[in-house]
């Protein structure tokens, strides 16, 4: 397995225990508005050294200040540093992915659970998505006789996700996507300075992805999001 592949795994996971401690508060849970954030990030190919160097400059500029009236409540605070430290990076010819361990970041039993586990969330999800659970039950089944190849198991496990989230935008109520779109120009206001316009439409597709699962209790299929 490709070892930047094998570590970029605990994106997630490394980015959230840095803010929480950079922040102070290791109990502090990120926002939807977070989580859609840091995906974007991932999606746009940002290296995970990148997001962590900005997180921690951008909380030393911000204890640097004078005036503290506010305490940073979001990881959209440290954008503009995460992305000056991918450009930095990116000058520098450095990706940031290379790790010295290359060991399989979740063992075969954490991914069959996670996979069984998600088959039976989106079976009772109801009508719509049978052929997305019984995809995922054929998945699980496959452990029985086979160690899973991880960068093709992830590639299968997001085109079920894509496919779910379409069925479950096609099934949205017109006043249910109108509120959640309220709620996200609501959380992404403060914000938005410190974005290009396509970081905007990126992170804003994300979040309403996130609101339209959450709202049917579906949950993600990428090994991504196995925390």
């Amino acid at each position: 397995m490709n070892e930047s592949f094998s570590n970029y795994f605990n994106y997630f996971t490394e980015i959230e225990e840095n803010f929480q401690k950079a922040r102070g508060t290791s109990l502090f849970l990120l926002s939807p508005l977070d989580w859609a954030l840091i995906e974007t990030w991932k999606n746009s190919g940002i290296p995970l050294e990148a997001v962590l160097r900005g997180i921690d400059a951008a909380f030393e500029k911000w204890r640097a200040r004078r005036t503290r009236a506010q305490m940073v409540n979001s990881i959209a605070y440290c954008t503009q540093a995460v992305m000056a430290e991918a450009q930095r990076m990116a000058d520098a010819g450095s990706s940031g992915g290379a790790a010295a361990e290359s060991k399989a970041p979740f063992s075969r039993a954490e991914i069959e659970r996670y996979v069984v586990e998600n088959a039976a969330s989106v079976r009772r999800a109801g009508a719509g998505f049978e052929a997305i659970a019984e995809a995922l039950e054929r998945i699980a089944e496959e452990f029985a006789t086979a160690e899973p190849e991880l960068e093709s198991l992830e590639q299968r496990l997001t085109a079920l996700e894509q496919k779910m989230i379409a069925t479950a935008k096609a099934r949205q109520r017109d006043e249910e996507a109108t509120e959640a779109r309220r709620s996200l120009d609501s959380q992404l206001k403060p914000y938005r300075g410190k974005m290009t316009a396509a970081q905007i439409v990126m992170l804003e597709q994300q979040f309403l992805d996130r609101n339209v699962l959450d709202r049917l209790a579906l949950p993600r299929l990428s090994m991504f999001y196995l925390r």
